[in-house]
């Protein structure tokens, strides 16, 4: 194998694969990005069995041939290498790499690419395609609700379900629920799936705002999904199980209904939560107190005290409810609409959020028990 690549393309190739590297793994090749040449350039694979990240690198190939070296060494050393050199990549067998790059020279020992595990290549045909700057913006609001605890591995998974022209994506844990809609711009029969929500949080890493489309592609064997974005892929393992039915938990009515300004009840939130935070974390909200327009964001603890009040359209009856404060910040940071509905159906129902311009998102937090 001899090739040569610009320091800052291959040092941008690295830095996105080298995500997926296995830190932990009784493999040591899953600790090593592979390197193969692959229609004139560069393409590095690494792989923690649970993902794999692709990327191709622009180059000028003299000799094709395929090894692995140490991905974070490999990785190390070309950041360090000088900005705007071009680096030549030299291996005379499958085991030791030579790099060169104007006065500077390293040699690494590497794996046969022979042991690299075999990652899934994308098919002719997607299943489908997204938006990129629509899916990114819909995994935003949803990904961060999934569940850390693998205690019940499908609630770290994010549904995905495709339906005609239409994506739908939930994630939920035991305290809440986010549900976001879109169209895709292929048609497909009914498919439902469950993504790990680490692999799609490094999809949103790799998109832009840009708007090109993502390409989905279901393996045959509907044990993995493969996401296909500019000159990156991404194979993610999917989970077995069920997804709870998450629609027999959202609300169908309520009782209080408040519209509200996002930014001002994201700070008296947040002013809140700082007093929260040292107790246990719980804010509470009071709406409709005597009539009044406001809702009130309080807290309190060993260490003080804090409230706030935020002007908002109320109707229905007077209502006050306790949420975890983390929850509820993040619910709210992760909408960017102006204008928010809260609706209640009373003090232990779950509150609902969602924009009062879009009816394709909804999230649904499940209140704290508070003694008073």
């Amino acid at each position: 194998m001899k090739l040569s690549v610009m320091q800052e393309n291959l040092a941008r190739g690295l830095g996105i694969v080298s995500r997926a590297v296995s830190s932990r793994s009784t493999l040591p090749v899953l600790s090593n990005v592979l390197l193969r040449t692959e229609d004139a350039g560069l393409k590095l694979t690494a792989t923690n069995l649970e993902i794999g990240i692709t990327c191709w690198v622009a180059g000028k190939i003299d000799a094709e041939g395929a090894m692995t070296v140490p991905a974070r060494l490999f990785n190390d050393l070309v950041a360090g290498l000088p900005a705007g050199e071009r680096i030549e990549l030299e291996a005379d067998d499958a085991t030791t790499l030579r790099i060169k790059a104007g006065r500077y020279q390293t040699q690494l020992r590497g794996i046969d690419a022979e042991e690299f595990p075999v990652i899934p290549s994308p098919g002719e045909r997607p299943t489908t395609r997204v938006n990129q700057k629509d899916l990114r913006h819909a995994l935003s609001e949803v990904v961060f609700a999934a569940a850390s605890d693998e205690a019940r591995p499908i609630l770290t998974g994010v549904l995905t379900r495709l339906s005609g022209d239409k994506l739908t994506l939930a994630a939920a844990d035991n305290y809440r629920i986010a549900v976001r809609s879109l169209g895709i711009l292929d048609s497909v029969e009914d498919t439902s799936l469950v993504v790990p929500a680490r692999s799609y949080a490094e999809l949103m890493r790799v998109m832009t705002d840009s708007d090109d489309p993502v390409a989905i592609m279901l393996a045959s064997s509907k044990s993995q999904v493969l996401f296909h974005v500019n000159d990156i892929d991404i194979v993610s393992r999917l989970i077995d199980g069920q997804f709870p039915n998450y629609q027999q938990v959202l609300p169908s009515s309520h009782s209080t209904r408040a519209v509200v300004d996002r930014d001002e009840l994201l700070k008296a939130v947040r002013l809140s939560a700082l007093i929260a935070s040292s107790a246990a974390n719980v804010v509470r909200l009071r709406l409709g107190d005597d009539g009044s327009g406001t809702i009130n964001v309080a807290a309190a603890a060993d260490v003080g005290e804090a409230q706030g009040d935020v002007e908002a359209a109320i109707e229905g009856e007077a209502v006050q409810i306790s949420f975890n404060a983390r929850y509820l910040q993040e619910a709210l940071q992760s909408l960017t609409q102006d204008q928010l509905a809260l609706e209640f159906a009373g003090p232990l129902s779950p509150g609902v959020l969602k924009p009062t311009d879009d009816e394709e998102y909804v999230h649904v937090i499940m209140p704290v028990r508070t003694p008073s």
